[in-house]
């Protein structure tokens, strides 16, 4: 199915409280009002299997979780997609799924059926990068936590009218209740011990962007968890994120909002997430981070997979070095996009992102 037609946006998958606390008072613009109902009536409708969710969860809700998670983390369009399909590999990670991206709330009960309802209408590959898509293939979580609370930055793509609020309330925290963040929190685990379970792996494999601004948080509840940073050419994440984003929001949206306030927007965003990250980084224990160019990883991916486990102190490498080789061996010959920066991107960039230029060395 073609990704700019879908009938139903991704928040089709939210509870039924979910849904009714994000669209409160919000603006549904009339283009979009079909849509939005089809979108409210599935999350509606879904609501019958609650209990049941409820019910099997509670077996889970008590098991401590083996080993602290690995979060790779870095700004959208750094490459953290490849990286989290690399580590994917090994088979002692469980990680978050593209069927619980959008059904977080079905994972226990009528899955194989809803599974195959979203591969009838995922298209194959990311319309952005060509990556593949598949529902049981690693995915970043914050469409998720979507869809299990009403605390997520990811509620703009629904409403991106009030993308800034949601950054600071949802992406850094710095406006948020502290039942907001307690709630968070709580959902987050919740996420992370059923796709453990869904996915039957001892420690969780994390790629989400927005957990680049949340260091103190994730700390605060893993204390040894381990981080993987990418950094990207700030020119090249410029033009990738702008395509991502005015293809990708237009439909899950339902307000308008011009390609010019997208790019507003994101550039803001970037400035926030980059200024929490190296706020906060400090609070990483010794030996838990690998920071490190995108550029670098594609040039030797399996080299510094290497050194990352290596350094990390990660467990698994050595069983798990055959898979990620035959990975790494079908990508060879993938084609990505190419990028001729214009004098807007290059003025853009140098204006409002030149921190990132100079700290990280990157030029045209």
């Amino acid at each position: 199915m073609d990704f700019q037609k879908l009938p139903v946006n991704t928040f089709c998958g939210a509870d039924w409280n979910t849904f009714k606390a994000i669209t409160a008072g919000r603006r549904v613009d009339a283009a979009f009002r079909n849509k939005f109902n089809l979108t409210k009536f599935v999350s509606w409708l879904l609501q019958i299997s609650k209990p049941i969710e409820d019910r099997r969860y509670r077996k889970l809700e008590n098991k401590p979780l083996e080993m602290d998670p690995v979060f790779i983390i870095g700004h959208w369009r750094s490459g953290t997609t490849f990286v989290h399909n690399v580590f994917a590999c090994d088979k002692h990670f469980g990680y978050n799924t593209t069927y619980q991206t959008v059904f977080p709330n079905i994972m226990l009960f009528a899955q194989p059926f809803f599974k195959q309802c979203i591969h009838l209408c995922m298209p194959h590959k990311r319309p952005t990068d060509n990556l593949e898509l598949d529902v049981d293939l690693p995915q970043e979580e914050e469409f998720a936590l979507a869809n299990m609370m009403p605390y997520s930055y990811y509620n703009f793509w629904f409403f991106p009218a009030y993308t800034m609020e949601y950054c600071d309330r949802f992406l850094t925290f710095e406006k948020a209740t502290e039942e907001e963040y307690r709630i968070f929190k709580e959902t987050f685990l919740k996420l992370i011990k059923i796709s453990l379970w869904n996915t039957k792996g001892q420690q969780f494999l994390s790629k989400n962007p927005p957990h680049t601004a949340r260091i103190k948080m994730l700390l605060e509840m893993f204390p040894n968890a381990k981080f993987i940073y990418l950094m990207r050419n700030p020119y090249t994440v410029f033009e990738s994120t702008y395509s991502f984003y005015t293809n990708t929001i237009q439909p899950l949206r339902v307000q308008d909002i011009t390609n010019e306030q997208i790019e507003a927007n994101f550039v803001a965003v970037y400035r926030k997430m980059y200024d929490a990250y190296e706020g906060q980084k400090h609070l990483i224990p010794e030996g838990n981070l690998f920071e490190l160019k995108f550029e670098d990883f594609e040039a030797d991916s399996f080299g510094i997979t290497r050194d990352i486990y290596q350094q990390l102190d990660i467990p698994g490498f050595t069983e798990s070095q055959d898979h990620i080789q035959k990975y790494l061996s079908k990508k060879k010959g993938y084609k990505k996009n190419a990028y001729k920066y214009d004098a807007h991107t290059i003025q853009v960039v140098e204006d409002q992102w030149a921190m990132a230029l100079e700290k990280w060395g990157y030029s045209i």
